[in-house]
């Protein structure tokens, strides 16, 4: 009878470890957006009320500052 032991797999380790690892990249994304879901709806009535020319490149921008600055505080919390 042939038995099937969890060490015969040698990819098991490598799966279950990069599901634990994130890149800072990721972290920072993943931070920037929450950040930005704070951030748009305190801008979004100023955005779309005519003032500024493109409000989706303006919303675009403030997602791009926000990863920006989310990586920069992770990058300096983690040292």
């Amino acid at each position: 009878m042939m038995t099937l032991s969890l060490t015969a797999a040698p990819f098991t380790d490598l799966v279950f470890g990069a599901s634990l690892y994130f890149p800072p990249l990721f972290k920072a994304v993943l931070l920037g957006f929450f950040l930005w879901l704070i951030l748009h709806p305190l801008l979004r009535d100023w955005m779309y009320s005519g003032e500024i020319w493109h409000p989706t490149l303006l919303d675009l921008s403030i997602f791009i500052l926000c990863v920006s600055a989310s990586l920069w505080l992770w990058l300096m919390i983690s040292g």
